[in-house]
């Protein structure tokens, strides 16, 4: 007589959520690489509205080292802080999820997870701060890279240029 687990039987479903977990981290990451071009184009409006401060820097002195990190330090403290809140609240929903859940329903007065509907009854939350983690550091990455641009075109400002129209 073979053993055989129930793991093996079902490989199918288990290498279908594999690759659901897969897909969602990707589309996460979609998600975050918006904030990070959202941070890229607010520095960029930014670096084009403070010509003239930045002009203005440069002509008292102001090295093009210290414009850059200006801006670094700005998109920096938008990103880490981007990145904290939504880990916090991810974290929160996520601990709670069931709880949500079953307040969603009393309020709406309708049953989200209907057991005759779908194969489950209640929408089960597993925090893993692996997970967390990863989105977490590929969030401070994707926002720290994302002010390297804007903070190079403003270090590259020449003061003549900028302070000629104003």
């Amino acid at each position: 007589m073979l053993v055989s687990d129930w793991t093996r039987r079902h490989v199918n479903f288990f290498r279908s959520i594999q690759i659901t977990k897969s897909i969602l981290f990707v589309i996460l990451l979609m998600v975050i690489a918006v904030a990070a071009f959202n941070i890229v184009s607010t520095l960029v409006m930014v670096v084009k509205d403070k010509q003239a401060d930045i002009a203005i820097l440069r002509t008292i002195g102001a090295k093009p080292l210290s414009i850059l990190r200006i801006f670094v330090t700005q998109g920096s403290i938008v990103g880490v802080t981007g990145t904290l809140a939504g880990v916090a609240l991810g974290v929160l929903l996520a601990l709670n999820l069931e709880s949500i859940v079953a307040f969603l329903e009393t309020i709406l007065g309708i049953k989200l997870l209907a057991a005759d509907v779908y194969f489950i009854s209640d929408l089960p939350s597993e925090l893993r701060y692996s997970d967390v983690s990863k989105i977490a550091a590929m969030a401070l990455v994707l926002a720290l890279v994302s002010t390297l641009y804007p903070a190079w075109v403003a270090a590259r400002t020449a003061p003549a240029e900028a302070l000629r129209y104003d």
